[in-house]
């Protein structure tokens, strides 16, 4: 199974501001740091705003900064918001199957299962859970570059 890129960069949204020193940032900051679009971004933490995730503050001083403490935000609950449901295989939208076998596929019994298992594991994680190594991840996400280095001889 792999997350959609929507549910991949809701997660690093969240850890980010779980270990960020100021407890806020932009979405600028977040996309060069995870060298991804801003635009992207911005529907990401638009739809984490919405969902209550995120408090987002417009304007001089404004930024992004977590709704809930990192304790309160279960991983599985925002998986399965951002990648809408469980929906492993076209048989489990009744609106839009088209598989001939579906009446009498085994099939859509395991996925269902696995799925289940999935969010079932998933729901045992908080965002705290995920920084726990706050110091580490704080090292690589704000690490400040090194100044460039000049190409002129000195004299």
């Amino acid at each position: 199974m792999r997350l959609t890129t929507f549910t991949d960069y809701s997660l690093r949204v969240l850890m980010y501001l779980a270990t960020h020193p100021e407890g806020r940032a932009t979405i600028a900051g977040i996309a060069s740091t995870f060298r991804i679009s801003e635009n992207h971004l911005t529907k990401v933490v638009h739809f984490l705003g919405r969902e209550g995730y995120l408090v987002n503050t417009r304007g001089r001083g404004g930024g992004l900064a977590l709704a809930k403490a990192p304790t309160e935000i279960n991983i599985g609950t925002v998986v399965k918001l951002t990648e809408g449901g469980d929906v492993p295989a076209e048989c489990f939208d009744r609106e839009t199957n088209e598989c001939s076998i579906t009446a009498d596929c085994q099939l859509k019994f395991a996925l269902a299962e696995a799925v289940k298992a999935f969010y079932a594991t998933l729901g045992k994680y908080t965002l705290e859970d995920t920084v726990k190594n706050r110091k580490a991840l704080g090292k690589v996400l704000f690490m400040v570059p090194p100044p460039p280095t000049s190409t002129r001889k000195r004299a």
